[in-house]
């Protein structure tokens, strides 16, 4: 069965919402920090964060992902509490979405609020390896991203290693799956992120993003977060600021390769590539 097939035949469940993979969908970034690589604290207040949010939904996003931990390369950890202020107002703002929220955090006491308050999704770049996180997750009907990463935000791009990339990266996931399945996750709420960027060189990315069908042995839906990282800036030479092109161009590379969900800052541009994509490959 061919990737796209399988992803066809799963019903997957977010919260109260069904998301159907058979077109690739766009989950949009809402970064809640003064100290985003993207956006530097562009939408830092809870109002201009939630009208953000909502710009993102007019422009064809299909799963928000609101954050209020930076976790760029070198980015310092914050409090359980400031975190959640920055968030939960944000939440609150968007309360009725037309559409699943997710929340960007690894803090078992984030995910129980957020959650509380209505969030879809717990998208944790510690994919769950907190006994009390898995615990909070299994005992809700959020789904789960679960993302591979080396080291952590502070240390984790300074002396990146692997023997083989592509299956440590697999080895590890399918681990993680195995260990949230037993928890009590069903399969139809679990969706996976090799991490690109998070403890890897650009060779590294390259290698995951050039074999990325390889994942598709997982049995899981893929989402793929390459919006304007490191690495385009290595590939093209262009700063944060001017790497939409390449990001849309690193979306559609792993659409096709099987990517499920495209976390991405550039919504508008993104949907309407897909558009493109989709109607050149229309049956």
């Amino acid at each position: 069965m061919s990737n796209n097939t399988l992803q066809r035949d799963l019903h997957f469940k977010c919260g109260k919402f069904q998301l159907d993979f058979s077109l690739p969908l766009i989950m949009g970034i809402v970064n809640i920090t003064p100290d985003s690589f993207f956006d530097g604290g562009s939408y830092f207040q809870p109002d201009v964060a939630v009208a953000y949010a909502h710009k993102l939904i007019e422009q064809g996003a299909d799963i928000l992902d609101l954050g209020g931990e930076s976790t760029r390369p070198g980015a310092l950890a914050v409090s359980v509490q400031e975190e959640l202020d920055r968030v939960m107002p944000v939440i609150e703002g968007l309360r009725g979405a037309p559409i699943p929220l997710s929340i960007d955090t690894s803090k078992p006491e984030v995910m129980r609020a957020a959650i509380a308050a209505g969030v879809s999704m717990v998208n944790d770049i510690n994919a769950l390896q907190n006994p009390e996180a898995l615990n909070i997750a299994a005992a809700s009907e959020v789904a789960v991203c679960l993302m591979h990463k080396q080291g952590t935000p502070q240390t984790m791009q300074r002396q990146p290693q692997y023997q083989n990339v592509v299956e440590e990266v697999q080895q590890f996931l399918r681990a993680r799956i195995t260990a949230v399945q037993a928890a009590g996750v069903s399969q139809q709420r679990i969706i996976v992120d090799p991490g690109f960027g998070f403890g890897k060189t650009l060779v590294h990315n390259l290698a995951l993003l050039q074999q990325l069908k390889y994942f598709s042995g997982l049995g899981m839906p893929l989402l793929v977060g390459l919006s304007h990282k490191s690495m385009l800036g290595a590939i093209t030479g262009q700063d944060v600021a001017h790497r939409v092109h390449a990001s849309v161009a690193a979306a559609l590379l792993a659409v096709e390769r099987g990517a499920n969900v495209l976390r991405v800052h550039d919504v508008q541009a993104t949907a309407d590539a897909l558009k493109v994509w989709q109607a050149v490959n229309a049956t």
